[in-house]
């Protein structure tokens, strides 16, 4: 019995070690990618908005934009920004939320169950920022890399009870508020079938699939970009490097020109999320860089009209990634997944422009919606 009492506890010091090393992932990136070094002309200033883009990271948790920044040399364009806070993520029935509760908490304002999308645990349809903006006379966009009918998207246009309800939540897509969509795919419609495609033309939507025609269409009155099954995608299998970026930039020059009131766009950076979950450092890293890409057209676009609030979070943590040793110099990371799920931790929240300041502290995810209402109430 001694004997196996030596080998148990043996086994107990080295086991943590072994699994340490067993589970660490590493990632060296080749070069680093650009930053934008935004003016803070009006950054967190009292002044008028007339714009708010919210830019969500899905599953981004402060881990995730820290393994992106270390793997770029050091530098990212979202670590540049001075107005940061943090964002309290459960749903109304779950410690740990999913994207659709947590998705619905910002378009709408109000707690609900996971799986809801734009519903109340009751059933109840909650009214969301695209349609209350909509309703006031902005101009409302509605960005992803993920399906179009994904959680976190899909909570800004749709109201079913079921995340699982694609069907059902894409014949809401037609009927949205929004004069700009853009998510994928065209497999997608195919699958669920009942003319998805013909329903949005017949609402007045132009629908294209390839985003490198979408600079044909700015004169048009509403354009559904259900994109090509390649850009549906993580960028390491094959979406087009420049798809979010390009497609975020094309929004926002589209919504500005269709109301002088001004405009709400949401953008999601999805696939840092499914990295995650895949617990695939590499792709994490990756993802976070392609949407701090359009993190900086975003910064840009509000540095050139001084009337923009842009906000920049997580609907919540996914896969509980801690990072290990690495270093900043030859772009190499490393980390341990503790999950393939999501976390209870409080994710990052940074803002830059008019009324930055009113996202610093620790926010429920609720309060978001509020505080974009608020800076909008200074706008014209």
């Amino acid at each position: 019995m001694k004997k196996y009492g030596i080998i148990l506890l043996l086994a107990a010091l080295l086991l943590p070690t072994a699994i340490k090393a067993q589970d660490e992932k590493v990632y060296i990136l080749p070069s680093a990618q650009p930053v934008y070094e935004p003016t803070y002309r009006n950054d967190g200033v009292n002044a008028p908005v007339k714009n708010v883009i919210l830019m969500v990271g899905d599953g981004m948790g402060l881990a995730h934009m820290a393994s992106a920044l270390y793997a770029n040399r050091g530098d990212l364009t979202i670590a540049r920004l001075h107005h940061i806070g943090l964002v309290r993520t459960q749903s109304g029935n779950r410690y740990i939320t999913d994207s659709a509760a947590a998705g619905t908490a910002y378009a709408t304002g109000r707690k609900t169950d996971n799986s809801c999308v734009g519903t109340a645990a009751a059933g109840d349809t909650l009214e969301n920022m695209t349609e209350i903006l909509a309703a006031r006379g902005y101009a409302t966009g509605i960005v992803t890399t993920d399906k179009i009918s994904g959680a976190t998207p899909a909570a800004f246009y749709a109201h079913q009870p079921k995340r699982s309800m694609t069907a059902e939540i894409l014949t809401d897509l037609a009927d949205t508020r929004a004069s700009f969509v853009a998510g994928s795919s065209v497999s997608l419609f195919e699958n669920v079938g009942g003319g998805k495609l013909d329903s949005l033309r017949a609402h007045g939507f132009t629908v294209v699939h390839d985003f490198r025609t979408l600079p044909e269409l700015a004169a048009d009155k509403k354009v559904a970009l259900i994109a090509c099954d390649r850009d549906a995608e993580q960028v390491q299998n094959g979406r087009d490097s420049d798809y979010l970026r390009s497609v975020s930039e094309f929004a926002m020059k589209f919504l500005a020109d269709k109301s002088d009131k001004g405009f709400f766009l949401l953008i999601e950076g999805a696939e840092i999320d499914h990295a995650a979950h895949g617990n695939d450092i590499e792709g994490v890293v990756r993802e976070t860089l392609d949407f701090d890409k359009a993190v900086a057209e975003a910064l840009r676009f509000a540095d050139s009209n001084g009337e923009t609030l842009v906000v920049i979070l997580a609907d919540h943590e996914t896969g509980g990634l801690a990072l290990g040793d690495g270093d900043i110099s030859e772009g190499r990371v490393s980390g341990r997944f503790t999950s393939t799920g999501h976390s209870p931790v409080p994710v990052p929240v940074y803002a830059y422009g008019p009324h930055a300041d009113d996202f610093c502290g620790v926010l429920e995810n609720t309060e978001i919606f509020f505080r974009i209402r608020a800076a909008l109430q200074h706008g014209r």
